[in-house]
Formats: C-alpha cells, sequence, structure tokens
C-alpha cells in the first residue's frame, strides 16, 4: 500500500458518494451548494495534508499547457430578481436556507431588513436590491422562491446576511480579465461592480466584495 492511500484509507470521503460527485443525495449540499463549503470536506482536506509525507503535498500534476489555472477564483454566481450577479467565494462564509428575519424599528437606512440569527448570533440582515438599486424589479416579485437562499458575507466580526432569489453555483473565473459592463448598467450596480463574467453561457455582473462591503458598513452606520 503506498503512503498516499494509506493516508486516505480512514477518511470517508462522502464527496465521491453522496456529495457534488456522487449522487448528490447529502442533506448538507442544499445549504452548502458546493462540497468544497462544507466543514466535513475541509476536516477531511486538512486531516489528509497533516498526515501527508514532507514534500508530498507539492507534488500534484503541473497543469496542462495553455492552462493559466493560478489566474482562476471561484466565483459564487446568484440571482437577484432578474440580475445574474457574482461573488468571489473568499468573500462568503455560508450560503444558507432563507430563515426568518426580524425587522428593527426606526431603521436608519431602507436597506437594512431587520435580523436573523445565524450558528445563534443575531446578525443584520441587509437587502442586497435596495443596495444595488433595483428596487423597480424587486416591487414585481415581493415574494421570495423556493430556491431563495441567504449569504453570509464578511467574514467573523463583520458578518452580514444578503438574501437572493436563487444561488446557481460556482465558476471558476479569471477576476483580472473580465468584460466590460454593458452601457445599459447604471448607477450603484455599476459602482460596485468590477465586470461582466461569462459563466455557464449566461453574462454575470461580478461585484466587488471590498467596494460592497463599505458599503454595507455605511448602511449599518
Amino acid at each position: 500500500m503506498s503512503e498516499l492511500t494509506a493516508t486516505l484509507s480512514d477518511v470517508d470521503d462522502c464527496w465521491n458518494r453522496i456529495g457534488i460527485r456522487g449522487d448528490k443525495s447529502c442533506a448538507q449540499l442544499a445549504g452548502h451548494v458546493h462540497c468544497r463549503n462544507c466543514p466535513v470536506y475541509s476536516a477531511a482536506a486538512k486531516r489528509i495534508l497533516d498526515r501527508l509525507p514532507p514534500g508530498m503535498e507539492a507534488q500534484a500534476e503541473p497543469p496542462a499547457a495553455g492552462r493559466h489555472d493560478a489566474n482562476l477564483s471561484s466565483l459564487l454566481v446568484f440571482r437577484l430578481h432578474q440580475e445574474w450577479l457574482g461573488l468571489p467565494t473568499r468573500a462568503l462564509d455560508e450560503v444558507a436556507g432563507m430563515r426568518g428575519i426580524v425587522s428593527l424599528p426606526h431603521r436608519r437606512d431602507p436597506a437594512v431588513l431587520g435580523v436573523t440569527n445565524v450558528r445563534g448570533t443575531l446578525t443584520v440582515c441587509v437587502s442586497l436590491s435596495t443596495l444595488l438599486g433595483l428596487e423597480a424589479a424587486a416591487a414585481q416579485a415581493r415574494e421570495r422562491p423556493a430556491a431563495a437562499r441567504m449569504l453570509i458575507f464578511g467574514g467573523a466580526g463583520r458578518a452580514v446576511v444578503l438574501p437572493v432569489d436563487e444561488v446557481e453555483g460556482m465558476h471558476d473565473v479569471d477576476l483580472d480579465a473580465l468584460e466590460p459592463l454593458p452601457a445599459t448598467v447604471q448607477g450603484a450596480r455599476l459602482k460596485y461592480s468590477r465586470g461582466m463574467a461569462r459563466c455557464g453561457g449566461r453574462g454575470v455582473g461580478v461585484l466587488d466584495e471590498t467596494l460592497l462591503m463599505q458599503a454595507l458598513e455605511r448602511s449599518l452606520a
């Protein structure tokens, strides 16, 4: 038995059985979208890396000629009303199912919807539609669809919940080679966007996570 086989022998590779590479029957998959977001996957990866002999983790197969994987970043693609948008997954903690939102009295900013419970902590919930100026479309779709999800954005200590209408999944894109936004995109959406990516045949407006967080912090001030 090889060193790598011995290392993997007692690791439950559930992602290959019931996860994204298996039959997709895992109950956690809907909330995490992809196994890479699941703590079980992360813990298994850490166990494998901790056990690899020194230097073995550097023996990965080199990329094929012509590929530029080093420039690719993971992008979570989601829908707000009729708009498809994306955020780098490095800026997201979790994709969660919809849960109750408790409104706050005397809200200073109309984008602040209220608070919701995230792993036992009351976390502020903000309307990304309002922040991006998509309220005209929102007026036509007040009810959240069954596919609606909540994005936990911002990281520990500054997390904000962003409800969205649908999460399509993750795509690898080159954030340094985005297309320009269409001339029809104006206002706040233009201000907080980095450009356009092609994901699964559709154009996706890629949001700038740093500018977005700054705007959210201003809303909560």
